[in-house]
């Protein structure tokens, strides 16, 4: 609503529009939104200050106040996955407490225990879990006081509404009396028992998020939206290529624009202002001469390049039975697939605040990792860890490190350098063009089929860039340019998982070269290496099933041996109404648009959710476009904690990897990236949201497991594997887009004639 001064009634939006384009004489009056000064005051947190922060102890994760509230510290934070609600409702079911007087603090380094990031769908499968544990430890405590102050059996009491009480019923004390605002002073037991799923009263249900209302409302305070006093905004300029020095910085160039002033820190420039549109122009209008470097192998030469080397070395992941001798004594099926260099593409350009002074740096940021962070501000900015604190604060999705990291750096530079709290926000260009990217991933596959149409021998042949090694242009661009030495770097992720097929063969081997490097500064995205693998494994599946003459999912169940696998997949194509019948082998001549339907199968890292994925799609044979008509997915995450928040989880995963596959790829040349913008890096647009049909599979007495990357794997390999039974081409090169889909018809078509 607008607050007007002709009466100070409220006008909605529609009808404000319609005034001011009637001339009508109106007053805007802006009112701020409410914001929290500090994160750490939420609550009444500040008197926390000072608590442990030994994940082995009781009290590193929970306070009972006086009142018999708890609050909650969690290291693992909500990335938009729906931990916000998800960790309560465990903490309150084993505690005994309606979720409601719970509140949750998340990620302050100053407040919460290091769970390590939030990365790897193991916000709820290890940091959920671990809170759990504290929880029912947190219980057992609670009933013994009870019992020594009732002079009753523990045995016989139990913990539930806030309050221990006799299980035959009569008076209990509630949590407050018990313990308020004391310590336990407990180590965790891992023996402390669980309740019985059974009798759940808050696990397992659909607990509305609290953070939505805000959210949807406006009035959730983003990182970006986040401001303290006498603080100044900050602007970093890069150079326009890759590895290029600064040759000069003119200065005067900027003279005039408010009282917007340069740090230079050896080839780090940056400007700093009082007012954002000042240290917007002043970034613009600044003139810095850079040298000229063209060291990159560009887009179009990446492939080339990976099977080139250099190398850092071979390993074996796999090997079963001699699959070389198997296939050279066979005719094998081979295909190479192809995964590019990918964007994060957050919605919202990366942001932070730093205050550093006095030999301490308050930091504000999105980063999934606050506690990693804190050690990377320490060792920057040559101070002791205890002297660093970093507060969480909601910031644009990213599901991998995005530029989060870099711009709370970039702010530690220009505070330290003016003595002043400083806001870094990142633009659009900076975004796309300098945030780490997804690295791109090259599989070559072998395999042969048995007389009676199963997998006889299957090899995967992997060219990747090392996985968890500190790569020469994995550190922080910011101290990177200041010439300051970087002896943490950041990992790609597990990126060679699930390269093995999940179905039964007696000979299997995969390998892996890591190269030495990466085309451009790589990090973890979503799922790191398993959505490329899984789309490599499961499209050759399909080939091989085609070529057994075989129905892919029969073909599919008659080598998966595990239950819960299978139950999905079977719950899979029911949702799809799919029935049995061998690829028809389609040919890619004829006009209009075709009608094909494909899946893929997933059992994450091998020991995780299982997932499968089955689409109906149509290709336009004259456009090559694709069009997605009906999704469905089944899911097996073991124990559901919030089942709308997994569903929603599932949704995001489909869509996003949907994008992936349809339309993102990074492009540069030798000198850097082109694909600055929402033009040259299109994503799914949502005229091409297809209907979507989720089955969540809950399984109470199984451990929960992860539901924030699982569902994305099979979505390429299901999506290939349909365009295959709609127009007879397969697909091995990500994105999909129009003219790859286009140019594999007409290439279909011309071998076809040939061999006519």
């Amino acid at each position: 609503m607008i607050a007007v001064a002709n009466g100070g009634g409220a006008l909605s939006r529609r009808e404000f529009l319609k005034a001011s384009g009637a001339a009508a004489g109106v007053l805007v009056i802006g009112a701020a939104i409410p914001r929290i000064a500090l994160a750490q005051q939420r609550g009444g947190a500040e008197a926390a200050i000072g608590k442990t922060l030994d994940a082995s102890e009781v009290d590193g994760f929970f306070a009972v106040h006086a009142d018999g509230s708890v609050t909650l510290f969690s290291g693992k934070v909500d990335l938009g996955t729906g931990l916000r609600i998800a960790i309560p409702q465990m903490a309150a079911e084993e505690l005994g407490i309606d979720v409601a007087r719970i509140r949750i603090i998340e990620g302050d380094t100053g407040l919460t225990p290091d769970q390590g990031a939030t990365a790897g769908s193991t916000g709820i499968m290890r940091g959920g879990v671990q809170i759990r544990q504290a929880a029912a430890t947190a219980r057992e405590a609670l009933i013994g006081i009870a019992a020594q102050r009732l002079g009753r059996p523990a045995a016989e009491l139990e913990a539930v509404n806030g309050e221990v009480r006799p299980r035959a019923g009569g008076a209990g004390l509630g949590f407050g009396e018990l313990i308020g605002d004391k310590r336990f002073g407990l180590k965790l037991d891992a023996k402390a028992p669980l309740r019985d799923p059974s009798a759940y009263t808050m696990v397992g249900k659909p607990i509305k998020r609290p953070d939505v209302p805000a959210k949807v409302t406006g009035r959730h305070v983003y990182m970006q939206d986040f401001s303290v006093p006498g603080m100044l905004h900050g602007r970093v300029i890069r150079p326009s290529s890759v590895g290029a020095k600064l040759v000069s910085v003119d200065e005067a160039s900027i003279r005039g624009i408010g009282n917007a002033r340069v740090v230079r820190i050896n080839d780090f420039v940056g400007v700093v202002a009082d007012d954002e549109w000042d240290a917007i122009r002043a970034a613009r209008a600044l003139k810095a001469t850079w040298t000229k470097e063209e060291g990159l192998v560009g887009d179009a030469g990446v492939r080339d390049w990976m099977r080139r080397g250099p190398f850092e070395a071979d390993e074996t992941l796999m090997k079963r039975g001699d699959a070389r001798a198997a296939l050279a004594a066979g005719k094998p099926l081979k295909a190479s697939y192809y995964w590019p260099v990918q964007s994060h593409a957050s919605m919202g350009p990366s942001c932070a605040v730093v205050d550093l002074r006095d030999g301490k740096a308050m930091v504000w940021s999105a980063s999934q990792a606050t506690h990693r962070l804190r050690g990377i501000v320490a060792r920057l900015m040559q101070l002791p860890a205890e002297a660093v604190r970093v507060v969480y604060l909601d910031g644009a999705g990213c599901y991998g490190m995005n530029g989060h990291d870099d711009a709370a750096a970039d702010a530690a530079l220009l505070s330290r350098a003016t003595g002043r709290p400083v806001r870094v926000q990142w633009m659009r260009e900076d975004e796309h063009a300098w945030d780490p990217k997804g690295p791109p991933q090259l599989l070559d596959l072998e395999g042969t089929l048995t007389p009676d149409g199963r997998i006889g021998a299957w090899k995967t042949e992997m060219f990747l860039p090392r996985a968890t090694a500190s790569l020469p242009n994995v550190p922080l661009l910011g101290p990177a340019a200041a010439g300051i030495a970087q002896p943490m770097g950041i990992s790609t992720g597990l990126i060679s998982q699930n390269g093995n097929p999940p179905y039964a063969a007696p000979n299997v081997e995969v390998m892996v070269h890591w190269l030495k490097d990466a085309p451009l500064r790589p990090s973890n995205i979503r799922a790191p290496g398993k959505v490329a693998n899984c789309f490599a494994v499961e499209s050759f599946t399909d080939e091989l099933a085609a070529a057994a003459g075989r129905d892919p999912v029969e073909f599919r169940l008659q080598g998966l041996g595990d239950a819960r696998g299978i139950e999905v997949l079977k719950r899979t194509v029911a949702l799809l109404g799919w029935q049995p019948r061998p690829s028809p082998a389609p040919t890619a001549n004829g006009k209009g648009v075709a009608v094909g339907r494909g899946m893929a199968y997933m059992h994450y890292k091998n020991n995780e959710t299982y997932v499968a994925v089955a689409m109906e799609v149509e290709v336009d044979r004259g456009s090559g476009a694709i069009r997605v008509k009906r999704l469905a997915c089944a899911h097996d995450c073991g124990l559901v904690i919030n089942a709308d928040a997994v569903r929603a989880q599932i949704e995001g995963n489909l869509l996003q990897t949907l994008s992936r596959t349809l339309h993102e790829e990074t492009k540069f040349d030798r000198s850097a990236v082109s694909s600055r913008d929402w033009s040259s890096y299109p994503i799914l647009k949502f005229p091409e949201v297809p209907e979507m049909l989720i089955d969540v599979v809950d399984r109470p007495k199984e451990p929960p497991l992860g539901a924030g990357e699982a569902a994305a794997t099979p979505v390429p390999a299901a999506l290939a594997n349909a365009v295959f039974d709609a127009c007879g081409v397969r697909l091995r090169t990500a994105p999909f887009t129009r003219e790859r889909v286009k140019a594999a018809m007409v290439a279909m078509a011309t071998e076809n004639k040939r061999k006519a």
